[in-house]
């Protein structure tokens, strides 16, 4: 970082102190939901939610207190001919947007939101695996009479869905989001229609046999390992729903789940944290404790785990490096299979009933789905207790599908028990980003794809450091979109390559 006589200010100095303790406490508060999503025991859900949302409450009270908006305000002024890009511009710039966002917020609705999804987190856990939605929907029902008032308190012009939309995606609303997406749907509903008629020419029955777990485990640890994930300063564990968390500077942790009929669930689950994973730890030590030290956007962190699941994961060269890894640790199940086999695998399309698992081509309709029952729950149009019926009958109609039962249906997410209204469309976004990322880390470096075939993954690794991860939120998603492509987000280039991959899959 470039040295400025802000830096050594009594004022800075006093700025960054505050800050870190704000983000201290909100990393201690992240410890205790990465523990409560894989090893507390069930009887601690009702301390920890209130744990969480003291923390929450406290860290809220302290980033909004009238000092802080003093210093911010006082150094506006002072760093307004830094360079834009500079730490200290930067930092002031998004402290600022996120103070004025915080102080219309009041700490109560903090902490209770924070107790509250804790809270949910647990039942929906619960509620899932007894497949009992009604034992669900009072939590969900409180989880979104609380974002309402959030939304109200935060302030939208057009619909509230902006507002929490906001949260996750800085700058954008729904008028930006919602003509991409019909594009998106526009083309990819033929698309799944076209497939469907020649379903049967692609099989991956080898994917589905038995798979012993253990070996699982250390299949996805090799994965991890080759694509540059750092176990000095992160581990991954296992969960009922696969997340990436940032405890602190040097403890990037993720999770997986194990499929014991499907090796690949593991796999690309993995490969798919490790993307978000591999963003954080790109982040330099310099933004750590500050609010600098997150990624740009949710839609720019999902671009990096659809990066490395699909683009990569998925790709010819991608096994040609990693099939004789599988074929070692499971010569019974893959022993005879070649590149091409296991390509056109991990490939097939199907509308299936679990995001998740979802192909490429079928997933975006997945969250175009739940868009839709987002913004009519958010504005009451839409009772919780008629969203599993609703959401059997968008099913129904996107990919032609009912779920067996609400398990595999409506509960299957654990966004909404987290309060996490206006998340699902950052996907979307990362579908599209990834792409648009990647094909300009081979303009620029055309070696990539080749050097994944020798198990190099470091000059994409390296690629994405320079241009994405070491900005860490210095930028808006736009902002930064156009810095690293030259032009605003887009929705061709992901298209082309849907059609492309597909239309040679499936001889269309």
């Amino acid at each position: 970082m470039s040295r400025h006589p802000v830096r050594d200010s009594s004022e800075f100095k006093e700025l960054l102190e505050r800050l870190a303790v704000v983000d201290d406490l909100a990393r201690a508060a992240a410890v205790l939901r990465w523990d409560m999503e894989t090893y507390m025991p069930p009887g601690g859900a009702g301390s920890r939610s209130q744990q969480v949302g003291t923390l929450r409450r406290l860290s809220h009270q302290h980033f909004t207190d009238p000092r802080t908006g003093e210093l911010l305000h006082r150094l506006a002024g002072v760093v307004q001919d830094l360079p834009y890009d500079s730490f200290e511009a930067s930092l002031v710039r998004r402290a600022l947007r996120d103070y004025e966002r915080a102080t219309r917020v009041p700490a109560r609705l903090v902490g209770e939101l924070g107790e509250a999804t804790a809270l949910a987190s647990h039942a929906w856990a619960r509620a899932r695996s007894a497949n009992d939605f009604a034992s669900f929907a009072p939590y969900l029902e409180r989880n979104l009479a609380l974002l309402r008032e959030l939304a109200d308190r935060l302030g939208y012009e057009q619909h509230p869905y902006d507002a929490l939309l906001d949260e996750y995606e800085p700058g954008m609303r729904l008028s930006d989001i919602e003509p991409l997406f019909e594009k998106l749907r526009d083309a990819l509903v033929p698309l799944v229609q076209a497939i469907s008629r020649r379903a049967g020419m692609v099989d991956d029955s080898l994917l589905h046999q038995p798979y012993d777990e253990q070996r699982q485990w250390q299949l996805t640890l090799e994965a991890l390992k080759a694509i540059g994930y750092d176990f000095e300063r992160g581990r991954q564990d296992r969960s009922a729903h696969p997340f990436t968390t940032t405890l602190g500077f040097g403890d990037v942790r993720l999770t997986t789940r194990i499929d014991p009929q499907d090796f690949s669930s593991a796999l690309f689950s993995s490969m798919h944290e490790g993307g978000h994973a591999l963003y954080e730890q790109g982040i330099p030590e310099e933004l750590a404790r500050t609010p600098l030290g997150d990624a740009a956007s949710l839609g720019t962190h999902e671009s990096q785990s659809r990066l490395w699941e699909n683009v990569i994961g998925r790709s010819r060269e991608f096994w040609r490096f990693f099939l004789p890894k599988a074929q070692a640790l499971f010569p019974d199940q893959l022993g005879k299979a070649d590149v091409e086999t296991i390509y056109r695998a991990v490939n097939r399309s199907r509308p299936g009933e679990v995001r998740t698992e979802a192909d490429e081509v079928t997933y975006n309709l997945h969250i175009f789905l739940r868009l839709e029952l987002e913004k009519e729950l958010l504005t009451g149009r839409l009772a919780v207790k008629e969203l599993p019926e609703a959401w059997n009958a968008k099913m129904e109609s996107y990919l032609g599908i009912r779920p067996r039962d609400d398990a595999h249906g409506v509960l299957q997410d654990i966004h909404w028990s987290q309060g996490m209204i206006g998340y699902f469309p950052t996907y979307a976004l990362g579908n599209v980003l990834s792409v648009q990322f990647f094909d300009q880390a081979r303009s620029e470096r055309p070696e990539i794809l080749e050097a994944v075939a020798h198990g190099e993954f470091q000059p994409l690794l390296s690629w994405l450091r320079e241009r994405i991860h070491r900005h860490g939120s210095k930028f808006t998603p736009k902002e930064l979109v156009e810095r690293v492509t030259g032009s605003p987000i887009r929705v061709e280039p992901y298209l082309a390559y849907l059609q492309r991959k597909y239309a040679e899959l499936y001889g269309l």
